[in-house]
């Protein structure tokens, strides 16, 4: 499902002659992907793809991902594609939850990053968070064994949410503190808004939950 939002010509032009080269259209079965590469990663709600970019740049022999249903971010991280002419990053504008379901086959994945994702912090609206047992199960089909995904939030409660569903899911191993909070990876960038946030005293609160390596598919 694709979400309109104000878009410039720049990134109008992108989506028209990039979207070829880069984009995957959304399909019921997975498509085939480039070879050649060591790793797959991929990472839901891209934004602006800056941290998409950032990794692909510093990591050549992995092919990363990115799911985005923002047309300004796609056409952004589009053109960002192209000026650095990377060759190890596809894209998908379409709902995350019908990707993982739909296009990506079982054991595929080493990495799945979710980087502040919207925390619906309201109590009613906790229903609408994509964290929840129907994306665990997602996660742990798509993920390689010891596969990883690592969730990052600038909402505490959301991180003790998060922990508490992975930390209380055996087929997942805690790879963080008790509490289920971890170091930042030096492989995620730190965002503009997350260095204003830390300027101000605002936590940021990484998680990383590794498939049980025994497990298959």
């Amino acid at each position: 499902m694709r979400r309109k939002g104000r878009i410039t010509p720049s990134q109008q032009k992108a989506l028209q002659t990039c979207w070829p080269m880069y984009g995957i259209d959304y399909a019921d079965a997975p498509p085939e992907l480039p070879a050649g590469f060591s790793a797959t990663r991929l990472e839901i709600g891209i934004g602006n793809g800056d941290a998409l970019i950032d990794m692909a740049s510093a990591d050549p022999h992995s092919l990363y991902i990115g799911i985005e249903v923002h047309e300004p971010g796609i056409g952004r991280c589009l053109n960002l594609i192209h000026q650095r002419q990377l060759a190890n990053v596809r894209l998908v504008m379409h709902d995350a939850i019908e990707v993982l379901q739909h296009m990506i086959a079982p054991g595929t994945l080493d990495r799945i990053l979710l980087f502040f994702p919207d925390p619906w912090h309201k109590k009613r609206h906790h229903k609408r968070r994509i964290v929840n047992q129907h994306f665990r199960d997602l996660a742990y089909r798509a993920l390689t064994p010891a596969g990883v995904i690592h969730v990052a939030t600038d909402w505490q409660d959301y991180a003790e949410w998060i922990a508490a569903q992975f930390l209380a899911d055996s087929r997942f191993v805690n790879m963080g503190d008790a509490r289920g909070i971890a170091e930042r990876p030096d492989y995620r960038p730190e965002t503009r808004f997350e260095q204003r946030g830390r300027r101000l005293g605002h936590g940021v609160w990484d998680l990383l939950f590794a498939k049980q390596a025994s497990a298959a598919g």
